[in-house]
């Protein structure tokens, strides 16, 4: 029985070897031996990064066409050319990409309970939905840390993940097993172009930033001393950090958590010292950027927004190439602003810098009399961004407007210090609100004359900075509030006096609504100079068709030039606008702004024929980052920025009023950052100036 049963399992193994042996004849396949020459360049990490299960798959695709030699996310440009060099084709350039941790949050967001359970992030976000109030910070269970196949991720002592960016090779497992979002995959294309999203770890000086700037890291790192880490946290967002860490009015500043507890953090002037770091250091910072794509961008106006533009437009691969009507490029900052607050030498490192990156410029070239948008188009540009800014002056409706002795306020500031050199003994009259009159009303006090200045509002209502008050008032200028022109006294063509009078509101203590005239509170005082400072607008006849029309939609608001708001792209797909041609009169922050939003939308355009729309654009303040009430540890005092004195300032257009800091000054006033998340917040900010004899305990401020 037992011989027999062996005998039958014998015969059928027998028999199903010989089919198994004939299949394989019938049935085989020879294999390409260039899979196992490509799966030998691979470094064996078998992560899955690229798409397919394993490297012997990967290998199999590339040679059967299915993917490129740069396919492998473990490996580098060599291993790419390798591949290439066997498959006989050249391999692509592929932007390197690594895992980024974008909470900073760690123990200091509050938790709801106390976790007990399985030692997994998405376990506990699953079950519980995680046991912090920030439902998109790190839950700190280290998933991320347990499937990475590199050894690129470690928990730090607050259980916030670290990735090591020289050993990460973006296979996006950690990102894949994150549950809130805290680790993300990103690459330089994605950083300098991404918009913050309402699921973000946004603090809310990053919010309200136009720039988008990330303010807790680039002072956290200058803190550190790590003064090449700050400034290109910056420049991921604004490509002008000297020209805007002297301008910036810093709305940032008014929304710092810190004003709850004692002042806000002086944002604006730790920006402008880590800037004024790289050009005191006499070296630039060395940037990257893409090999080129060969797109051509044509960028119509040098000022800020086409400059931010073209450096975004340049990092990532294009070719952007600037168009500028003037001789010099760099808009207002380059002879409309005075020295005093802008020199001329920190535009001309800011802007070589730009340039030093591969933009082409060329000068002298006039928009709708050069060039066209048929004409660029026909010389290969695949888009064309317009920044030619609001450099005209409506002239106001009065008397006499025509009168020799009226200038408009652009011309003035142009011509001081060329055919404006001395106005002692002058009766100056400037009028406007804007901070554009306030820098004539400065520069004509410095030239010796007796300046009057015309507001129609109250001083905070007014749309100039508050300190370009300040500091006119302290030249000894008369600023005259609630005031408005009505007519131009003049004499054989020429002007000679003024003619204003008094408005109010119509709830004066609100001061709601237009200020309407007072009657019987009409004065005259003399005048051989009116300087219109009013507004700025566009000039909207380069883009007139031959029957006079507008080619573009224009904003009945701002006067400028309409498109979508977060692409910047125009009726035409291919035109794109920013800047104060778009937004009218602003702020330089929102230039720079422009710019890069209109990068973006011009790289997906040129790229894929289309601009995605933003998954969950953070378009205003979060209300849940708004809070009430903290419970900070140290106060310690704002930084006092030093200034030159007002004497002084009379008789100098060159030296800036408002100087430089050092860094240990600079140092005390970053560590009074709270480092704040969505929700979450240092407490104990500035411990390690603790012994300081002017640092106090909030507690101790209380006995007092």
């Amino acid at each position: 029985m037992v011989t027999s049963s062996i005998l039958i399992l014998f015969l059928l193994g027998l028999t199903a070897a010989s089919v198994l042996a004939v299949a394989s004849r019938v049935l085989h396949v020879e294999e390409d031996p260039r899979i196992a020459k490509v799966e030998g360049c691979f470094p064996g990490a078998n992560c899955g990064g690229c798409g397919y299960p394993g490297c012997s798959a990967a290998a199999g695709a590339i040679v059967q066409g299915k993917a490129g030699p740069e396919i492998c996310v473990a490996g580098g440009a060599e291993i790419a050319e390798n591949i290439a060099l066997i498959m006989g084709v050249d391999a692509a350039f592929k932007e390197p990409k690594i895992a980024n941790n974008i909470c900073t949050g760690g123990s200091r967001a509050n938790l709801l309970f106390d976790y007990e359970g399985v030692e997994d992030c998405r376990a506990e976000a699953l079950l519980y939905g995680g046991e912090k109030t920030c439902g998109l910070g790190c839950i700190g269970l280290g998933s991320c840390v347990k499937v990475c196949g590199f050894d690129a991720i470690r928990l730090n002592d607050d259980g916030i993940p670290v990735v090591d960016m020289n050993v990460c090779r973006s296979c996006g497992k950690c990102a894949d097993v994150c549950p809130t979002g805290a680790i993300r995959i990103s690459g330089m294309t994605m950083d300098l172009l991404h918009l913050n999203k309402i699921d973000d770890c946004l603090a809310p000086c990053m919010q309200k930033c136009p720039a988008q700037i990330d303010v807790r890291t680039y002072i956290h790192q200058m803190k550190l001393g790590d003064m090449r880490g700050a400034l290109l946290t910056i420049k991921e967002r604004n490509p002008l950090p000297l020209a805007v860490g002297r301008l910036c009015p810093a709305p940032c500043e008014t929304i710092c958590r810190r004003n709850i507890a004692d002042d806000g953090v002086a944002i604006h002037s730790l920006h402008r010292f880590v800037a004024d770091w790289e050009m005191n250091s006499g070296s630039r910072l060395k940037l990257d950027c893409n090999p080129a794509t060969g797109h051509k961008v044509a960028i119509i106006g040098g000022g800020p927004a086409g400059l931010s533009c073209a450096y975004f437009l340049r990092r990532i691969g294009h070719e952007p190439v600037i168009f500028e009507k003037r001789e010099q490029i760099g808009g207002m900052m380059k002879g409309i602003i005075p020295e005093y607050r802008l020199p001329a030498k920190v535009v001309d490192w800011e802007v070589q810098s730009i340039l030093d990156l591969g933009v082409d410029v060329h000068t002298g070239v006039e928009f709708g009399k050069d060039i066209t948008i048929k004409s660029l188009e026909e010389e290969g540009y695949e888009a064309i961004f317009i920044a030619t800014g609001a450099w005209k002056v409506p002239a106001l409706k009065l008397e006499n407007i025509e009168a020799e002795g009226v200038v408009d306020a652009i011309t003035f500031l142009d011509q001081v210090g060329k055919s404006i050199t001395d106005l002692k003994g002058r009766k100056v009259v400037v009028i406007g609100d804007t901070n554009t009159a306030m820098d004539v009303v400065r520069s004509a006090a410095r030239l010796g004359c007796d300046v009057t200045s015309l507001i129609d509002c109250i001083q905070r209502k007014m749309s100039a900075n508050k300190n370009e008050v300040k500091r006119a008032a302290e030249l000894g200028s008369d600023l005259k509030f609630l005031t408005r022109p009505t007519r131009i006294l003049a004499e054989d063509g020429k002007v000679r006096g003024i003619e204003y009078c008094e408005v109010q509101y119509d709830d004066p203590k609100k001061a709601t609504g237009i200020p309407k005239p007072v009657e019987g509170t009409e004065t005259v005082i003399d005048a051989d100079l009116i300087v219109v400072a009013t507004t700025r607008m566009i000039d909207t006849t380069p883009f007139m068709d031959e029957d006079g029309a507008s080619c573009f939609a224009i904003n009945k608001k701002t006067g400028g030039i309409e498109a979508d708001t977060l692409s910047l792209q125009t009726k035409y797909p291919n035109v794109f606008v920013g800047g104060e041609v778009h937004s009218g009169r602003s702020i330089l922050i929102q230039a720079v702004a422009d710019g890069r939003r209109a990068a973006r939308g011009i790289h997906h355009f040129i790229t894929e024929g289309a601009i995605p729309e933003p998954k969950n654009p953070q378009l205003r303040v979060i209300p849940e980052t708004i809070l009430k009430n903290m419970a900070v540890t140290y106060t310690i005092p704002k930084i006092k920025v030093p200034e030159i004195s007002v004497e002084e300032r009379r008789f100098t257009f060159k030296e800036e009023v408002k100087g430089s800091i050092v860094y240990e000054a600079a140092r005390k006033e970053g560590s009074r950052c709270l480092r704040c998340g969505l929700t979450c917040y240092d407490a104990e900010a500035g411990a390690e100036y603790a012994q300081d004899a002017d640092v106090q305990k909030f507690s101790e401020l209380d006995k007092e």
